[in-house]
């Protein structure tokens, strides 16, 4: 009986490694989320690259038109962003701020977004 317990633990242990390597993505356990990136409240920034990092823009409430599209500079696009501004923010693919590409609101107050799902071209702050 002594064996059999033996071969049944040792089974056991090799399956719950099989099971850990199998259905975990790798680097899953040890992955820490991204660090959010500096952005002061009453500020919208947006990061060049995903993970608040690169080229960075601030833009604070007073120094925007509220419900005008703002384009990033010319040939610049973000790939993450935080609105702190306490206001809701639409972000654009279109640096004309056109409704034709993709396009999404964020809340104001505290959104954190590492990674947006496409090249942010240009921006407008909405009235609340």
């Amino acid at each position: 009986m002594r064996g059999t317990s033996t071969i049944t633990r040792t089974g056991l242990f090799a399956l719950g490694a099989l099971l850990a390597t199998t259905l975990l993505p790798a680097g899953s356990a040890t992955a820490a989320p991204p660090r959010l990136g500096a952005c002061a409240a009453g500020e919208l920034c947006l990061w060049g690259k995903d993970d608040f990092t690169g080229s960075r823009w601030i833009h604070e409430l007073s120094g925007l038109d509220i419900d005008s599209c703002v384009p990033l500079p010319a040939g610049a696009t973000a790939a993450s962003l935080a609105n702190r501004t306490g206001r809701p923010v639409t972000t654009y693919q279109s640096a004309e701020c056109g409704e034709t590409g993709e396009f999404e609101t964020y809340p104001g107050g505290g959104t954190w977004v590492p990674r947006s799902p496409y090249r942010v071209r240009a921006f407008k702050v909405w009235e609340t």
